[in-house]
């Protein structure tokens, strides 16, 4: 029998591990529910000035994941996401790694920042090559920079979505022929060094007659008062903002743009995401615009009732959009190439994933390419306007496409020199 004393020891115990569990990301449960699921670590801000990003895509796995286990899963298995608060620090994120491997995890989401991403690149290469038997592979769902497939590519990690390069070549095909001179703001990290480089890049390309009249890279997620950029803006005559900011950073700027009454065009590339429509408003109807990976007007346009169907069933219980088709993309190629190989050892996950083709959720191709394992995917180039079936964020606007880039149109050439593994 237990003493007074005995069983105070007992909880306190039970209370510490109980916290320490939670600590981890995860929820204190039965060890024998361990082999139940396929785990899938998600590390993203969580908490901090980007949390909202973070929590967004963890309500849009909970649902993606519904269809996916409904669609059998891997393995007879349900797909289980763990999540972990890196507070869009690299330092964090290489701290959740590291319980992540303690628990055995073999796959890692990383969605927000290729500050973070570019960390864990380099964490889980050195990880797998001093850990041979607790290997884990880095699925890459939001880390742009395209440095990350090119000079920084590395075999652990698979990018299941499109790099700016690819975006730029969508965002610059797009601007209307009207726009001759365009500003340039980006936030002065990997992806906002990346987005100015490859901007530049594809308006040398294809718009030579356009003038770059301000090139500007702003601290990251650190500015409050955006009237100085929007005084800079007005001063330099621009027709056009092209602008990577995203989240709190680009919903502060034209918010600002907004209330100076500022009148231009915002040619973004991630303007569609969480707060972009809502910061805007109506005073967007045709002047904002986003290179997307979906918007919930997309089968509409391509009389696609099933994909329809998906995204009214997000819609019902959400005020956001329902954009992120490359998540559904991922745990739907993830799950094959585990069935493939019957196991989850991330080697063998990763060479099945090599090459693999399949279709998204509208029925176009998507290639996961073997030299870089940067996915190949189309995007669409979109406008805010009334002229829709379903509007963002409750604000009577919506996206309507200008044109799709087709993924064999991204399909561009790539620096990486992969080191493989021997075994």
């Amino acid at each position: 029998m237990v003493g007074h004393g005995g069983i105070m020891m007992l909880l306190v115990r039970g209370l510490f591990a109980a916290v320490i569990a939670f600590s981890l990301g995860i929820a204190a449960r039965p060890a024998a529910a361990a082999d139940d699921t396929i785990k899938v670590a998600y590390i993203d801000p969580l908490s901090g000035p980007f949390a909202s990003g973070g929590d967004e895509f963890l309500k849009v796995f909970g649902y993606i994941l519904q269809k996916v286990n409904a669609d059998g899963g891997a393995l007879g298995k349900k797909f289980e996401v763990v999540p972990f608060d890196d507070k869009l620090q690299p330092a964090e994120a290489l701290i959740a790694l590291k319980n992540i491997t303690d628990q055995n995890i073999p796959f890692v989401m990383q969605c927000t920042g290729s500050n973070v991403g570019a960390a864990l690149v380099e964490g889980v290469s050195k990880h797998n090559a001093r850990n041979p038997d607790n290997r884990i592979l880095y699925l890459n769902c939001g880390a742009l920079a395209t440095e990350l497939t090119n000079e920084q590519c590395d075999f652990w990690q698979f990018r299941f979505t499109g790099n700016v390069e690819m975006r730029a070549a969508a965002r610059i095909k797009a601007l209307p022929p009207e726009v001759k001179k365009v500003y340039l703001l980006n936030q002065d990290y990997l992806f906002g060094q990346s987005v100015q480089h490859d901007t530049k890049k594809w308006l040398a390309k294809l718009r030579p007659d356009i003038q770059i009249v301000g090139d500007e890279l702003m601290p990251f997620g650190k500015v409050q008062d955006f009237s100085s950029y929007i005084a800079k803006i007005k001063a330099s005559g621009a027709q056009s903002v092209i602008t990577g900011n995203y989240n709190r950073d680009l919903n502060l700027l034209i918010k600002a743009a907004v209330d100076d009454g500022l009148n231009v065009r915002f040619d973004t590339y991630l303007a569609h995401l969480i707060g972009g429509p809502t910061a805007i408003g109506s005073a967007g109807e045709g002047r904002l615009s986003s290179v997307i990976e979906f918007h919930p007007n997309v089968p509409v346009e391509l009389n696609k009732p099933d994909a329809e169907a998906f995204d009214n069933g997000w819609r019902a219980n959400h005020s956001t959009d329902f954009s992120e088709v490359p998540f559904l993309t991922m745990f739907q190629m993830l799950a094959k190439a585990i069935d493939k190989v019957g196991s989850t050892d991330p080697l063998k996950v990763a060479l099945a994933l090599e090459d693999m083709k399949a279709t998204d959720l509208v029925g176009f191709p998507v290639w996961m390419r073997k030299e870089d394992h940067q996915i190949s995917m189309p995007y669409y180039a979109a406008h805010f306007t009334k002229d829709v079936k379903y509007d963002s964020e409750k604000t009577g606007l919506g996206w309507k496409t200008d044109f799709i880039a087709s993924s064999e149109d991204l399909t561009l050439p790539t620096t990486c020199k992969m080191k493989r593994p021997k075994s």
